[in-house]
């Protein structure tokens, strides 16, 4: 190809020469080399026709024109003296049709995704152009998944028939990471401070796991904006950071990433003010703007007070405001200037709230999680409160709403479009024992039973020495109102060491939400118990359960949640205070009182800082104790990690039995990050602390220590845990360490 492109140009250049100046009457045109492309098609593209007196400089148009047509790998133009003038025969070489792509050297990457990543199409005329696009794009690919070094070239193989065959040839090379980010020239912020701030990171132990020190050219680009942001939001607003150098070095397995930084001089605010359309005095606007005179200048601050002023606007209906933030620097001083330029436009009421998407979900269950109402003003705050709400619903997999004019220009619509997700899932959990091996236990939950709402449970547990069946089904607005109402019926029996237990019942709740956040539940339940095979040389506290027994209560439980999402948050808290009253008839007479309080903060790189405290009382209300089954018992996965489930607290040192405490309190602090983040795969280290005591112990006495760690995985059936745990001062009797998995929720 190299060789008849050179033979063209020498060609034209030859041409040229000779002709130049003479003009001569053309007699007739002739085309030859031609099989797929239709002469006619030729003599369309030049602008020569037959009696025409023509010069040099018009066949080079004819030739570049022809040339264009992007057919043609050579063009030769021959004169021959016809009648008064002459004839011009064009011969020419057609490029070859491409009737195939072949990858050969590809041992990485798939042939499939190649083929996705090139330009050169099947059949198509055969374009150089687009072999070298294409060997770009598959080293772009290549340098995506951790080859900096490989090496493409492209050949073309001819037949008879002048078909090509491009052949991609490819040289992975190793695969190569980044071991160093370097900073120079920055004194305001050390390198790892700057390293922080970018998404691109050094290559660690599990890099073959998470892909962490992987090169990607946009990413680092998006990077440098990063650490400029930085610096610009302490006032280094002419900062440069200058474009990496890359050099590999190991024989090109490590890469390093050098950045160099010119800081300049730190910026403060000088004067900030507001004009325009002022719906309340300037003084409040600007007291919502967290930057006063003087002040180290931040552009974080800057566009956080836009926004505030924006909301301040939008939240009275005018969803068009503008406010534009107008700087002036002073470089003599070493000051900036701020103007916010507002712009309210047409306060708009709400037209329509047009839902789309659901195929599952009735259109009412999402219309009642809307803050915003038909015919009232706009609030940017109830939109992005709703947007909340529906996603908190966990029926979605991508909620998104936007807005549109509507009818007039004081009015506007929202569009509401949701992704259903499956809202059906299986769960399975199991652990291990030394008392009963193993232990499996599995439900059937439908979040959205019927597309209304409603939650419906099948439950059971069958392992062990155990066997549980539930069912229950929820419908959190009842006729259509703000009312919780729901039913539960269960059946279990479990053999224990020394007794087994029975238990047939049932519950019914209702609730009401206080607020957006909180809401206050209420819950009866009425059991039939059976406490039967007692060993002889079993406890005495056990001995005097056997028997049968009912259980009459009523539990109230107040609720707030103000997490970020519910299904898997990252900040805010969920509280629960719950108080249980049992001796409404039956038999058994108590009165149990919970708090439970998790908390989450968002750190950096996307991990995750929860603190997670839980305290209870059970009280005897009658004369024959707290029964055991409504004791505390602390250990497993839910509580303390690293004991065996329900083996933690008082105990019969004769028997061996556990009789639960009266009073308990645990805590887990947990540190949550991100491992393969494409696949919301998390990892987790904890540390756990707690007990539970009996009615003559001291509460707070004798703390139980346990940490570790553990996966967790956002898995198609559910959120799914795989945790071991490692008791810090084990009991002769106990074990060192404990794992255990279970799909269900994270907290």
């Amino acid at each position: 190809m190299l060789k008849r492109v050179i033979t063209l140009l020498l060609f034209l250049s030859l041409t040229t020469f000779a002709w130049a100046g003479e003009s001569f009457l053309l007699t007739d045109i002739e085309v030859e080399g031609t099989s797929r492309v239709k002469v006619s098609d030729v003599l369309s593209a030049i602008s020569l026709r037959v009696g025409q007196t023509i010069s040099s400089e018009d066949v080079d148009r004819a030739i570049q024109a022809i040339y264009r047509l992007g057919r043609f790998a050579d063009i030769a133009v021959e004169a021959e003296p016809l009648g008064d003038g002459k004839l011009l025969r064009f011969n020419l070489v057609e490029r070859p049709l491409v009737r195939g792509v072949r990858f050969e050297g590809n041992d990485e990457l798939e042939e499939s995704k190649l083929r996705e990543t090139v330009t050169v199409k099947v059949p198509d005329i055969f374009d150089p152009y687009q072999v070298s696009r294409s060997i770009d794009a598959i080293k772009s690919a290549y340098v995506k998944e951790g080859y900096y070094a490989a090496q493409i070239t492209a050949d073309s193989e001819i037949n008879d028939d002048n078909e090509s065959t491009v052949v991609f040839k490819i040289d992975e090379g190793p695969l190569v990471r980044i071991k160093e980010i370097r900073f120079e020239g920055n004194e305001v912020f050390d390198s790892g401070e700057l390293r922080d701030a970018m998404e691109t990171q050094e290559k660690w132990f599990l890099s073959w796991l998470t892909g962490r020190g992987n090169y990607d050219e946009l990413l680092l680009e998006q990077d440098l904006e990063r650490v400029a942001d930085l610096y610009y939001n302490v006032g280094h607003v002419r900062v440069k950071v200058r474009e990496p150098v890359i050099s590999l070095v190991n024989d090109n397995h490590n890469m390093l990433v050098l950045i160099k930084v010119e800081e300049g001089d730190q910026y403060r605010l000088g004067k900030i003010d507001a004009q325009g359309d002022l719906i309340d005095r300037k003084g409040e606007i600007l007291n919502r703007v967290d930057m006063e005179p003087g002040d180290v200048f931040s552009r974080e601050k800057l566009r956080q007070g836009v926004v505030v002023v924006t909301d301040l606007y939008a939240d009275k209906g005018y969803a068009y405001v503008n406010v534009a933030p107008l700087t002036r620097v002073n470089d003599a001083e070493q000051t900036i200037d701020i103007m916010l330029d507002i712009e309210q436009g047409p306060q708009v009421s709400i037209e329509r709230i047009n839902v789309s998407g659901n195929t599952k979900t009735r259109d009412k269950v999402i219309r009642r999680e809307m803050k915003l109402i038909e015919g009232e003003l706009y609030n940017a705050s109830d939109l992005k409160r709703s947007k909340a709400r529906i996603n908190n619903l966990g029926f979605f997999e991508t909620v998104d709403i936007t807005t549109n004019e509507g009818s007039a220009p004081e009015l506007i619509d929202v569009n509401v479009k949701v992704t259903e997700r499956p809202t059906g899932t299986f769960s399975i959990g199991a652990g291990y024992s030394s008392v009963e091996g193993f232990v499996g236990q599995g439900s059937m939950t439908q979040e959205n039973f019927l597309g209304r709402g409603w939650k419906l449970n099948l439950a059971g547990s069958v392992g062990g020495e155990s066997t549980t069946y539930q069912v229950g089904l929820t419908d959190p607005y009842f006729l259509d109102s703000r009312w919780v109402l729901g039913f539960e019926l269960y059946k279990t029996e479990r053999e224990w060491t020394d007794f087994s237990r029975k238990v047939t019942g049932g519950a019914l709740k209702g609730g009401h939400p206080v607020g957006e956040y909180s809401r206050i539940l209420v819950v009866y339940r009425y059991d039939q118990k059976e406490i039967f095979d007692v060993d002889p040389e079993a406890s005495l506290t056990i001995k005097e359960e056997e028997g049968e027994s009912t259980i009459s209560s009523i539990t109230t439980t107040f609720s707030r949640n103000t997490t970020d999402n519910r299904l898997d948050p990252s900040s805010g808290g969920v509280l629960e205070v719950s108080w249980e009253y049992a001796g409404i008839g039956g038999d058994e007479k108590f009165s149990k009182y919970v708090v439970d309080y998790r908390h989450f903060w968002p750190l950096f790189w996307g991990t995750v800082f929860s603190v997670h405290g839980n305290i209870g009382y059970v009280q005897d209300m009658g004369d024959e104790g707290v029964p055991v089954d409504e004791r505390f018992f602390l250990g497993g996965i839910n509580t303390l990690r690293g004991f065996e489930n329900r083996e933690v607290g008082p105990r019969d040192l004769e028997t061996g039995d556990y009789l639960g405490g009266e009073k308990a309190a645990f805590a887990n602090l947990e540190y949550i990050f991100p491992l393969v983040p494409d696949v919301g795969i998390k990892g987790v280290a904890f540390f756990d602390i707690g007990n539970s005591w009996g009615d003559g112990q001291d509460m707070f006495d004798d703390w139980r220590y346990s940490a570790g760690g553990g996966i967790r995985w956002r898995s198609p059936l559910g959120p799914l845990r795989l945790e071991w745990g490692y008791n810090l001062d084990p009991e002769p009797w106990e074990s060192d360490t404990k794992f255990e998995f279970m799909i269900g929720r994270f907290f």
